[in-house]
């Protein structure tokens, strides 16, 4: 794909909700399979998990992937999956190698226009072995009330500010971002809110797997498409912490040098519990390849505080115009809308896909 083709092609692959994106999905893959979300989008309609399937039934080799890990981060990956139908490179596969599209994982947030599953839950932390004491994060409790503070009137995120500014004098800027990103299992309602037990969504993916029957397979990649850290409409290509310096490795060989990981410290991301990486490393081990496409959007986190406070301290106004303002920014945050944006997403995802699978091949 050249740079004039990702041009033309970037307007029809967006979408500007849930509906249409699944609606554009469904029409291409042709064939899929659904699975219900226990959720309503905002009009009470039928939410679905949408997954297709390429090639042998018994393939060695697969490729998977994701959209909407972080449901509204579903514009950029739905997109992104489009590009890979729309590139026909799932025509004339090999009967060594198949792909598995799943579209939606995160159908509540992507029809609401929020990061979190139904639950509240980040799905990127919710995949730790709740059998086992959950991780702490000491920093998150210091600050949990500033992060998400009941106030949000200006005195009261002036208020906030000056608390996190304080923290950050004293630990450093690093030392907040882990507090802040790093995951916490204590605060129902707070972001990056890892959960108590297994999500609905989870579930789901876990279903999925078992019935495309991954875990059989020799050689698997995952490509994970998100939004909303790096530089703008940067496509990063971040392994996870679960997989080690050897999915580093692996990951490097496949893509190139531009692979970061926070293992070897050059990611955009810090080190994170229960993120999806950690059921592939369980599921697969050294037979698959992680990595979250991680697009760049604005560096302003204070559209993820309204979000959380809307929905922890107004739940019944989600649907007002107060309510859709706030959901409003948040999709703008995830999802820019502009036309370079875009057209970065789509050649980059295509630079993704082909690489993939010509490692694969």
């Amino acid at each position: 794909m050249d740079l004039d083709s990702a041009k033309q092609i970037a307007p029809i692959v967006f979408s500007d909700s849930y509906l249409e994106a699944r609606q554009k999905f469904l029409t291409a893959a042709q064939t899929s399979r659904a699975y219900r979300s226990s959720a309503d989008g905002p009009s009470g309609e039928a939410l679905f998990t949408d997954v297709t399937y390429f090639g042998h039934s018994k393939a060695k080799n697969l490729l998977v992937l994701i959209s909407a890990t972080h449901g509204v981060e579903g514009y950029c990956g739905s997109a992104g999956q489009l590009v890979f139908l729309r590139s026909r490179l799932h025509e004339g596969l090999p009967p060594s190698t198949a792909v598995l599209i799943i579209h939606a994982l995160n159908s509540y947030g992507f029809a609401w226009d929020r990061r979190v599953t139904v639950e509240g839950c980040d799905l990127n932390r919710n995949f730790v072995d709740f059998s086992k004491p959950l991780p702490p994060n000491p920093g998150y409790e210091e600050l949990a009330e500033h992060i998400v503070p009941a106030d949000i009137s200006e005195h009261g995120i002036e208020r906030a500010e000056a608390a996190i500014a304080a923290y950050k004098s004293i630990h450093g800027e690093l030392s907040f971002q882990q507090a802040l990103v790093g995951g916490q299992y204590t605060r129902p309602g707070g972001m990056f809110y890892g959960g108590t037990e297994p999500t609905k969504t989870r579930r789901t993916l876990e279903q999925i797997s078992a019935d495309f029957d991954v875990a059989a397979r020799e050689q698997v990649i995952i490509v994970d498409y998100h939004t909303g850290l790096g530089r703008y409409g940067y496509g990063e290509l971040q392994c996870e912490q679960p997989s080690g310096v050897d999915g580093y490795d692996r990951a490097v060989k496949i893509f190139g040098p531009s692979v970061t990981s926070p293992e070897v410290g050059n990611s955009s991301s810090v080190v994170i519990p229960g993120s999806i990486d950690a059921f592939w490393e369980r599921a697969l081990g050294d037979r698959h390849t992680y990595i979250a496409l991680e697009f760049g959007t604005y560096t302003g986190k204070s559209v993820l505080r309204k979000d959380h406070w809307l929905f922890a301290y107004r739940p019944e106004e989600a649907d007002s115009e107060h309510g859709r303002e706030i959901r409003r920014a948040s999709k703008s945050n995830f999802y820019p809308q502009m036309p370079d944006w875009n057209e970065m997403i789509v050649w980059r995802s295509h630079q993704v896909h082909r690489q993939a699978l010509e490692a694969l091949t």
